[in-house]
């Protein structure tokens, strides 16, 4: 039974974040390079997804606790999800472009309300009911390396595939990859051991019942840990939707030479990093390990946004990848410890409200601020455009410096 769990837990976890990162990267270069060379459209695209996503975490997991049942939800929303990524391309025959760019805007969020319905709210739920306070950050350890796999394989082959193929067949091909790994994972899932209390209440009520004062106070160690997730991803946000866009246009670095970069760096910050990060997060405790990460990452980026050369950019790009990584396991098994058991996919809702609305809708939004405000005017493929500049890794490398705060008033468990 172990290994079922730990094979439908790493499989699910690749199959939600290979969706992701076409998502939260792709999404936005195809919207950037094939519709409108215009950072406000990404900011906004990136979003109302946020939007879309919290709304339907929140709804949707306590929907799943109300009934009981994981695996549908994960079976046949991994189904869904798959089929939102095909049809994302289309949009590229639409004219006038503005047009164009509203149909990707609300494809994108059809594609996040089947993601987060499936993987946000009933995937995060599920690793919870099926580890405990002893084994979960190994359990997040795994989870991390299934994201850092995922990301190899998507920046690994993004480059020759979108170069030689075009994005058609690379959202295809990501697509299949998502119903692959959601089938079998969702197939190989079991439904939790333990019990999952049901009672009458309307959804409504249960999720008002989980936001009064009474209700935040008895949990504010998990709403410590949620602001301080917010507050790194936020401040992550800043860069990381342009990240591509800067290697691109401003360093000049061929998108197959920056896929190259970029899948080194993921290969020994992210996947060599994972199962330990989460071994010391169980050994050593969320809190000391967090802490480090912060640190890390702020003279990371700092550092990142004065490097030029493949090398230099490679060997720091890896330093903020390890403490990412660091710090998704920590405070990813830090959150659920706290999870009420009963309400375990309605929390992991307000977990995304935190790690996605919170973070995905002022990040970008700052992010574009300073490109706008530091950017360089350019004709880009014969329209308009704005390119990032450094100040976008300073700005986030300084913001990211407020999760300490939180921090050290959360306890553990």
């Amino acid at each position: 039974m172990k290994t079922r769990i730990n094979i439908s837990l790493f499989l699910l976890g690749l199959g939600g974040q290979i969706a992701w990162a076409i998502e939260n990267q792709f999404f936005n270069t195809f919207l950037y390079d094939r519709i409108i060379p215009d950072p406000k459209y990404v900011s906004i695209m990136v979003a109302l997804s946020a939007v879309t996503a919290t709304v339907t975490a929140i709804i949707m997991g306590a929907f799943s606790d109300s009934i009981g049942k994981r695996k549908p939800f994960l079976l046949y929303g991994y189904l869904a999800w798959s089929v939102s990524i095909w049809v994302i391309p289309m949009a590229e025959w639409i004219k006038p472009v503005i047009v164009a760019a509203w149909v990707v805007i609300i494809l994108d969020s059809v594609m996040t309300f089947f993601g987060s319905t499936s993987y946000d709210a009933v995937y995060n739920a599920y690793l919870t009911d099926v580890t405990t306070d002893a084994n979960r950050g190994k359990a997040q350890g795994l989870l991390s390396l299934a994201t850092w796999i995922a990301l190899l394989l998507v920046y690994g082959a993004s480059g020759p595939i979108v170069e030689s193929m075009g994005y058609f067949f690379f959202f295809g091909a990501a697509g299949a990859l998502v119903l692959l790994s959601g089938v079998i994972g969702g197939v190989a899932a079991v439904e939790p051991q333990r019990a999952i209390v049901t009672d009458s209440k309307s959804i409504v009520k249960r999720i008002k019942g989980s936001l009064n004062m009474q209700a935040l106070q008895h949990n504010k160690n998990l709403l410590y840990v949620l602001l301080a997730i917010g507050f790194w991803g936020m401040a992550f946000n800043v860069f990381f939707p342009y990240l591509l866009i800067y290697l691109k246009h401003f360093l000049k670095i061929d998108i197959a030479t920056s896929s190259v970069i970029i899948a080194v760096s993921i290969f020994i910050g992210g996947i060599a990093a994972s199962i330990p990060a989460g071994i010391i997060a169980d050994k050593i405790g969320r809190k000391p390990v967090a802490i480090f990460a912060v640190i890390l990452i702020s003279f990371s980026l700092i550092a990142f946004s004065y490097a030029r050369l493949p090398i230099a950019i490679g060997i720091l790009a890896t330093l903020w990848i390890i403490a990412q990584t660091i710090w998704m396991t920590a405070t990813g098994a830090w959150s659920k410890d706290l999870f009420p058991e009963e309400r375990r996919g309605e929390f992991a809702g307000y977990f995304t409200l935190f790690y996605v609305a919170f973070t995905m809708i002022p990040g970008p939004l700052i992010g574009a601020i300073v490109a706008d405000r530091w950017g360089i005017r350019a004709t880009i493929d014969g329209k308009p455009g704005i390119i990032p500049t450094p100040e976008i890794f300073v700005v986030s490398a300084v913001l990211i410096l407020i999760t300490i705060i939180p921090l050290l008033f959360a306890k553990e468990q």
